[in-house]
């Protein structure tokens, strides 16, 4: 598969590599013994951050890249639909 970039990217990798710096924090305060309602409270905030980044990552993918396929010859629209219907699973 080709390496496409768009304009959302800098903006899911600054998420990831912001929900990675506070999954590190979150280890070193198990690792410290802190509470667990504020692991918890952590983690679920880990977890909607990669979520976040997620979700700007296939809507620009739905944006831009099947929206393109979709107005091309009907066998790109049909392997623009099952693409679609692939990456929906991840929603």
């Amino acid at each position: 598969m080709a390496h496409i970039s768009h304009a959302s990217h800098p903006e899911v990798i600054k998420r990831l590599k912001r929900a990675e710096g506070h999954l590190r924090s979150v280890v070193q305060m198990v690792e410290d013994g802190r509470a667990c309602l504020d692991l918890a409270q952590q983690l679920q905030a880990i977890e909607k951050a990669v979520a976040a980044a997620k979700r700007t990552l296939i809507h620009d993918h739905v944006d831009h890249c099947l929206a393109q396929a979709a107005a091309g010859a009907p066998e790109q629209s049909r392997a623009a639909l099952a693409e679609f219907r692939d990456i929906t699973k991840y929603l």
